[in-house]
């Protein structure tokens, strides 16, 4: 039997207690590796083995406490079960000490077994998850480091960079507001042959009209009031490097015919001044608007949107590419805690839920902001996009899918509340069996214990 939620490694040498734990867990629809041996048991796990292992602990030749020792060599982070007789409940307890998930007292109860079971396989795929963030981010490659993410959108922009960077050609690069348009036209600059010269930024919505033409083309002394003396523009100061105009949407359209002559012939002329003065430079736009339809609307010149638009990196919004949402995070996540001096701390099964379920309207910009407030403690994921209460508002960005998911989880959600977490109560109250109550908690990253009272130790 093949679960996606792992596998349980199941050791007993009692014949029929272990056809008896068997049965009780795949009728739940886990899967089960049975042994009557610990040695055959070892020799199934690794690190990246996705399962956890209850066994006993009395048996002949290695017991349980010697697998638990031989099962935390291969992995620290490999959840341990324990049956223990009533008798052995003190070792039990020190076995815990020692790095067991868990112990279960025989004759364990049903109920008891698959709770255990379920949340040592839910945190073993936490586990194996963070890893695999991890591995990610430890690429060796320096574009993969630079740009996060493993979506088919992420990989085509990267591509794009590599295979145009080192032509030299001027580029246009469109995307939503905080997409990392700057991050990728510093990509272009840093992976060509002009890396080592000047990388020029001006946003062209940032400054007043009588300041931009100074700010990009320079002025003589006397130019204008104010100018005592000679000043170079962002143009001849990015000579032999790349100037990257930002919201160039923005520029004004007297000013646009200035640029366009400036692409053409690749010379400048300061305020004030005679003489043309020849200038090597790439020039990357970046614009958030859809440029061809400010060209039709009259709001931009047509001529200069086809001269920029050479090569073009159209860079999604975030919602677009949700399988980057937790890389991006735990990326973010990681350079916030080390800057502030803490330890990264692993994301909860429920908030990686609330993460895919966001819009994000602010896109990878937003994302680090929440990033750097989950590494300070002071996450708001619980109440932005699926928690709380169910507020009837809808955000059209939203998928249907989503909104049922979010619904599905604020009734479930609900329901534990009422019932302090018990699942059989629980699942009653909503009218459905309790093995698929189990399996839409799953689904949605709910954990019972965050709503069950709190438990005193044996």
């Amino acid at each position: 039997m093949v679960d996606k939620r792992g596998t349980v490694a199941l050791i007993d040498d009692e014949e029929d207690v272990l056809y008896s734990g068997r049965q009780t867990l795949e009728l739940e629809g886990i899967s089960v590796q049975a042994f009557r041996e610990a040695e055959q048991a070892l020799e199934i796990l690794t690190p990246a083995w996705r399962g956890v292992v209850l066994s006993d602990v009395k048996m002949p030749g290695m017991d349980g406490m010697e697998l638990l020792r031989r099962a935390r060599d291969i992995d620290p982070e490999l959840p341990v079960i324990l049956i223990t007789g009533h008798g052995d409940v003190p070792m039990a307890l020190r076995a815990v000490r020692d790095g067991a998930y868990d112990f279960i007292e025989k004759p364990a109860p049903p109920e008891q077994l698959i709770d255990i079971v379920e949340r040592a396989l839910e945190k073993r795929n936490l586990v194996l998850e963070n890893r695999a963030l991890r591995d990610a981010l430890d690429s060796p490659s320096e574009m993969d480091r630079r740009l996060v993410g493993r979506s088919e959108e992420i990989e085509k922009v990267r591509r794009t960079i590599a295979n145009i960077a080192d032509t030299g050609i001027d580029v246009l690069i469109e995307g939503e507001t905080g997409t990392g348009k700057e991050l990728v036209a510093r990509c272009l600059h840093d992976f060509s042959s002009r890396s080592k010269r000047q990388f020029v930024a001006l946003n062209c919505g940032a400054l007043p009209e009588h300041i931009i033409e100074s700010e990009l083309f320079g002025h003589e002394a006397g130019a204008f009031t104010g100018a005592v003396k000679r000043r170079i523009g962002k143009l001849e100061f990015g000579n032999g490097g790349t100037v990257f105009l930002d919201e160039i949407e923005s520029m004004p359209l007297g000013l646009q015919v200035k640029l366009l002559r400036v692409l053409q012939e690749r010379t400048i002329e300061r305020l004030g001044g005679n003489g043309t003065i020849p200038i090597d430079v790439r020039v990357i736009a970046a614009t958030k608007l859809d440029l061809l339809a400010e060209a039709e609307a009259g709001r931009f010149r047509k001529d200069l949107y086809y001269r920029l638009n050479v090569a073009r990196i159209v860079i999604p919004p975030l919602r677009e590419r949700t399988s980057d949402v937790l890389l991006l995070f735990h990326h973010f996540l990681r350079k916030a805690c080390l800057r502030f001096n803490r330890e990264v701390p692993d994301l909860p099964a429920s908030h990686r839920s609330n993460l895919l379920a966001r819009t994000w309207p602010g896109n990878v910009r937003e994302l680090a902001n929440a990033a750097e407030r989950y590494a300070l403690g002071l996450s708001d994921m619980q109440s932005c996009g699926t928690g709380g209460e169910v507020s009837g508002k809808s955000d059209p960005a939203i998928s249907l899918d989503v909104h049922l998911e979010t619904f599905e989880r604020q009734v479930i959600v609900a329901a534990l509340r009422r019932n302090r977490g018990r699942i059989c109560q629980t699942a009653e109250s909503l009218g459905i069996p309790r093995k698929r109550l189990y399996l839409r908690m799953r689904r949605l990253g709910i954990r019972k214990d965050e709503f069950a009272p709190a438990a005193t130790t044996p």
